[in-house]
Parts: C-alpha cells; sequence; structure tokens
C-alpha cells in the first residue's frame, strides 16, 4: 500500500540562530521535506524571560507558521519547549518539542544513569530535563547547570573565541565532579559549541545532541497517521523577525554542508 503524502513543509521556531541545528539535522535526515524557519530574534533570549512571556512568544509564533500552511511544528527551542510540556496546548498540526526526545536519547546513551544537563536558566528552573528523565527511568540521577552567557556567545559568532572556552571550562567543570557519564547540551545554540564542550568533558563523557534526538523522533514519526512524508523537497524558507549581519554569518556556518537562501524579515504579529 503506497503511504500517504503531504507535501506542506515543516515548521520550526526558535529565539535565533540555534534551531537552526534542528534544522540541520532534519534536512539531513529528511532530504525529501521543505522546511519554514523562523528566528525570533527581535525578541531573543527566551532563556531569561517569564514563563508567561515565553507561553506568549510560543503560541504567536506556532499560529505564525500554522497561517503558513505547514502540516507539523517543531519547537527548536529547548526555553520554550519546557513551557509546551508544562501546558496543555491546542493547535491546528502536530507540535514538537525538543525536550522528551532528548531525555530518551540520554537514558539510551548512558550505562549509569547520571546525566549532567546543561541549559539556560528558564529550562534548568523548570527542570525539564530532570522531569522527562525521571519520568522514564526514576532510578536516574540527573545534575543540572545554567549556561546563561553561551546563547549570547553563539549569538555574536564567538564559538571558537578563546573567551568561550573559558566560560565553557566554567560551566561543565562543576558538572563533571557529580561523576556523570552522559551529558545533555540541553539548548539547541549548545551544538555549536560542542568542540569545546567535548574538550572539557573528555573523551568518557556521551554528548546528547536535542537537534539530532528530534530529528530521529520525526523521522520514526513519519507515515504513522500524525506526519506525512513529502514526495520532494520543493522550499527552504528562513524568516526572521530582525535581520542582521551577524545573524547571516553564523546561520552560514551552522547550517554547512547545506546553503542558506536569502533570510526574510517578517512580521508575526
Amino acid at each position: 500500500m503506497e503511504t500517504k503524502k503531504d507535501d506542506r513543509p515543516i515548521g520550526l521556531f526558535d529565539s535565533g540562530i540555534g534551531g537552526l541545528t534542528v534544522l540541520r539535522s532534519l534536512m539531513t535526515q529528511l532530504p525529501s521535506e521543505s522546511f519554514i524557519y523562523l528566528g525570533d530574534t527581535a525578541r531573543l533570549p527566551y532563556g531569561n524571560k517569564s514563563p508567561a512571556t515565553i507561553e506568549r512568544y510560543l503560541t504567536q509564533n506556532i499560529h505564525f507558521l500554522e497561517r503558513q500552511g505547514v502540516k507539523a511544528v517543531v519547537v527548536a527551542c529547548n526555553t520554550a519547549s519546557t513551557v509546551l510540556l508544562d501546558r496543555k496546548m491546542d493547535f491546528n498540526v502536530p507540535v514538537y518539542n525538543v525536550i522528551e526526545p532528548g531525555a530518551q536519547a540520554a537514558l539510551k546513551a548512558s550505562s549509569g544513569k547520571r546525566i549532567g544537563v546543561l541549559g539556560t536558566k528558564a529550562t534548568v528552573a523548570a527542570k525539564a530535563y530532570v522531569n522527562a528523565i525521571l519520568k522514564l527511568e526514576g532510578g536516574a540521577q540527573v545534575f543540572q547547570q545554567a549556561c546563561p552567557l553561551l546563547v549570547p556567545l553563539v549569538e555574536e559568532g564567538w564559538e571558537d573565541d578563546p573567551l568561550t572556552n573559558l566560560v565553557i571550562y566554567r560551566y561543565v567543570n562543576p558538572i563533571l565532579q557529580n561523576g556523570i557519564d552522559t551529558l545533555i547540551l540541553g539548548c539547541t545554540h549548545y551544538p555549536a559549541l560542542r568542540g569545546g564542550i567535548g574538550r572539557v568533558a573528555g573523551p568518557n563523557i556521551q554528548l546528547v545532541d536535542s537537534a539530532e534526538a528530534i530529528a530521529f523522533a520525526i523521522t520514526q514519526d513519519m507515515g504513522t497517521g500524525r506526519i506525512y512524508p513529502s514526495s520532494q523537497r520543493t522550499e527552504l524558507k528562513l524568516l526572521t523577525t530582525d535581520v542582521s549581519p551577524s545573524f547571516v554569518e553564523v546561520a552560514t556556518r551552522l547550517m554547512r554542508p547545506h546553503a542558506i537562501p536569502a533570510l526574510q524579515e517578517v512580521d508575526i504579529g
């Protein structure tokens, strides 16, 4: 029996460029899909906003992408995903968060079930990964570290700057003292710093990328009735609420080897 086709694009949004790591993983794993990405750069970062404000941004962004005719939305932002999990919210299309797939991937990777989480202040305060992991494996031990400086450093394009490496050490070294064997990069910006984080963590720590985890989850869902595959890729749109030269520069690096189209500035209101 032939699988039903749905050529509408998949929508994604993040507060800035970090969600492009999710887009890159999705484009790699789903080469026949079209995508619309929204970077809400005019209101970044989300990580230091209140839950009520984040919920408002979340709702506005999803409704905007629904109006673009998407067949599903990926909340490519750990902070917004945390709020999504905490609230009963109904939308017209399937909406995916990055927390639950990341938690599942961490448990699969961890031999001793001692898991560390690097995240924004909002994600850590909400214990999003702690709750998701313990829901799946009650005997696991989870240790968190808020890393508020990492997102601005990535947004500035300072992934390889010596200052960034020092900041990474200040955040990662304390969490290693808990004897973890797995470390979740609990913000979609953090895969851009995977090299520096990996150097501090060392070769014995498994790094879990939530971008790769959500891409795998959607791949598994294709054709199951929740979401159907496209027949061929027809478009890639990058939308942003505020265009800046640094966005283009960093986006180009994060999306390699995929080429990026010209950015379009939009008003989601």
